[in-house]
């Protein structure tokens, strides 16, 4: 059973999620975008399946799946730390639900991939479902993707979202490196898109340390989810 828990309903919203995935880039642009926007936690989402694990980051509990809002700009931000391995397709539908729910205006994914194979590029894409946004993204710098394979919430969301209008932003990057390089390009286009008013310099200013704060969080969260695992085996055998 997947819950989608709010404390706060603001109306039609641009909804926009960020996972690990290819360098890490859904969840540094997502943070950032916290961090650097007035935001608010205003919900959380949870489902009995999902591990018991939870991470502590400078004594305060960092939840999985945070839901944040920044009024100015009428935006909901959920923020994932957790690894979706197994869970893409409930947190897909929690995703669609959450959208329904507060009737978005839009959903936009934030997502690094490995368009150019092995060969690193500047180059950053885009896929809507929306016919008359394609112009705006092709101004503002970013080229459809015509050939690729999505994985992942985002993949599984490609296919649950069912009409709604629907966005990806994609960095090309490296998939085994965190690559804050690649989250600020998707920052810069969104800014553009969406009008946020929000710098991108400071995250590369800051790379290493952002890398390596959210490495922490996520390796720690494995760790536990590991040892979790370890004790249900345990108890089994």
């Amino acid at each position: 059973m997947v819950e989608v828990k709010l404390w706060k309903r603001p109306k039609s919203p641009t909804v926009i999620e960020g996972f690990p995935g290819f360098g890490l880039v859904g969840t540094i642009a997502s943070e950032y975008l916290i961090d650097h926007l007035k935001t608010e936690m205003i919900g959380k989402i949870i489902f009995e399946d999902m591990p018991p694990v939870v991470a502590i980051h400078n004594d305060k509990i960092v939840e999985p799946l945070g839901i944040f809002y920044d009024k100015k700009y009428n935006i909901v931000i959920l923020h994932a730390i957790t690894t979706a391995k197994g869970y893409e397709w409930k947190l897909a539908d929690a995703l669609v639900k959450l959208a329904k729910e507060l009737n978005a205006k839009e959903i936009i994914s934030l997502e690094g991939v490995g368009a150019n194979g092995l060969k690193m590029s500047s180059e950053s894409f885009y896929y809507t479902n929306v016919e008359k946004n394609k112009s705006v993204l092709d101004n503002i710098g970013l080229k459809p993707l015509k050939e690729g394979i999505i994985m992942g919430v985002t993949g599984a969301l490609m296919l649950k979202v069912d009409g709604s209008p629907f966005c990806c932003m994609f960095a090309d990057t490296a998939s085994n490196l965190p690559d804050s390089k690649a989250a600020a390009r998707l920052i810069e286009m969104l800014d553009k898109y969406l009008g946020l008013n929000v710098d991108s310099k400071p995250l590369l200013q800051q790379a290493a340390q952002f890398e390596e704060k959210l490495k922490g969080i996520l390796n720690s969260s494995q760790k536990a989810q590991e040892i979790s695992e370890k004790k249900k085996m345990s108890y089994v055998g």
